[in-house]
């Protein structure tokens, strides 16, 4: 069997639902052998375009066996991988399949899906319009519309599909439906709830399934779901999928974190659990986590801006917190940022601050100097600031504030995946710098620790 007679000679095995002939086995091997190697390149100049574009919906001959849904009579398939491994197009595909009803043997047509990702923006530029996403993985033939008014994708057949925030679990009571995708549950805001209520929502056919594609992060739901017996797992690394990355983005990403922790996480698709040597553990986050804050008298949005902007530079850390009635603290927001330039981050910073009514901003001027506070007024004249400057390192400033967490007297309002996993980090693991961190730490010493002597703030 050659390159150019793989996409016809187990065509009727793939239309007819079987995933795992010998015929569509031996086509996978020879295709997966031309695009491992670098050729794919050379392939795709080899097919005439009406083969190519053949090849191409044909999903079972490019993907990885980890890309294709597992045997078994499991609920729910959990895809986890690292960045760029792949992780999307098995989604998208495994929804296009069973709308169009492609693969019989994983199940009949779904009639009514539920896409559900970290919120809406993501959902239409990752899991819908993205280039791996549910438009692009369909023939022109066979493509569904999408309404984002309506946040539906339709097909010609009468197949659905709903687009979830998962910022709004709420949305999912009242539809029902006989499978979902959904997306980066990891990263979501409130996971568990989302979850539950789209539980209730999968009431429709004989056997309703989900497709969960994840970098893993060590949340407890996705714990739950690795110890269902009904949860079939596939795993992924970035390398897996490296003939269809920049090498400069590969060469990068592997350079700076390959064999870190982080790296196990995001490169590798490992479950990592918390870091020995942090200073906050998950479980503290878990247990004071709430859905909402109560009365706030203070607000404050903290900010650690970047010494310069680019895709080389840090993040800006960007992080709004309240002091309740009872005497808490409530982390409200992560809206942290890379590579924008100071009138950009500093739009969001004033945004946040009004959006949020918040009494001040906070603004470690180590790095910019005067130069922070005047790209804040130029935003916004009349917005409060108070300057303060780092005297201690970055583990010193974070003990107190790590002491309020142990004592029990900070909440997160739904999750910050990013955030707290850079507090469940050793500081400085990776050579990464917490940036969020850092600005957490500023709102909560303004909030609760700006009488006392740590961390040392000085107001100019």
């Amino acid at each position: 069997m050659n390159a150019r007679t793989a996409p016809t000679a187990a065509a009727s095995a793939a239309s007819s639902g079987s995933l795992t002939t010998p015929s569509v086995m031996r086509s996978r091997i020879v295709l997966r052998h031309f695009i491992e190697n670098g050729e794919g390149r050379w392939l795709s100049r080899k097919l005439k375009a009406r083969e190519a574009r053949e090849l191409n919906r044909h999903w079972p001959y490019l993907s990885r066996k980890d890309q294709l849904p597992p045997d078994g009579d499991w609920n729910t398939w959990l895809i986890l991988g690292g960045r760029g491994s792949g992780k999307t197009r098995a989604g998208a595909e495994w929804v296009r399949a069973r709308a169009l009803g492609l693969w019989p043997a994983t199940g009949p047509r779904s009639q009514r899906i539920a896409i559900v990702a970290p919120n809406f923006d993501e959902a239409r530029l990752v899991m819908i319009e993205g280039k791996s996403g549910l438009l692009a993985v369909h023939a022109e033939d066979e493509r569904p519309v999408y309404e984002p008014s309506k946040r539906q994708v339709t097909w010609d057949n009468g197949s659905i599909a709903q687009v979830f925030s998962a910022e709004e679990p709420e949305g999912l009571r009242g539809p029902q439906f006989d499978a979902a995708w959904c997306d980066e549950l990891a990263k979501w805001k409130y996971a568990a709830g989302v979850w539950d209520m789209l539980a209730f929502a999968l009431r429709l056919g004989t056997h309703p399934r989900v497709a969960v594609t994840t970098t893993p992060r060590p949340i407890p739901l996705l714990k739950r779901l690795l110890a269902d017996a009904a949860t079939a797992v596939t795993r992924s690394r970035t390398a897996d999928n490296r003939a269809f990355l920049a090498p400069r983005f590969w060469k990068e990403v592997w350079t700076r974190y390959g064999g870190t922790r982080l790296g196990r996480q995001e490169l590798d698709g490992e479950l990592i659990e918390d870091d020995p040597d942090a200073l906050f553990r998950r479980d503290g986050f878990e247990a004071l986590r709430v859905t909402a804050a109560p009365e706030l008298r203070r607000i404050v949005v903290a900010v650690d801006p970047p010494a310069g902007h680019g895709k080389r530079s840090n993040a800006c850390g960007i992080v709004c917190a309240g002091l309740g009635e009872d005497g808490r603290a409530y982390v409200l927001d992560d809206c942290s940022v890379h590579g924008l330039r100071p009138a950009q981050w500093a739009k969001r910073v004033v945004a946040l601050y009004h959006a949020r009514r918040a009494d001040r901003v906070v603004a470690e001027v180590n790095q910019g100097g005067a130069m922070v506070e005047q790209v804040l007024r130029e935003i916004d004249p009349d917005v409060s600031f108070r300057a303060v400057h780092a005297t201690r390192g970055k583990q010193a400033r974070a003990e107190p504030v790590a002491a309020l967490y142990e004592q029990g007297r900070v909440s997160h309002v739904g999750a910050f995946p990013e955030l707290e996993d850079e507090m469940c980090s050793a500081i400085g693991e990776g050579g990464k710098s917490p940036d969020r961190l850092d600005a957490l730490v500023w709102a909560i010493a303004d909030l609760m620790l700006r009488r006392g002597a740590e961390p040392r703030v000085r107001v100019v």
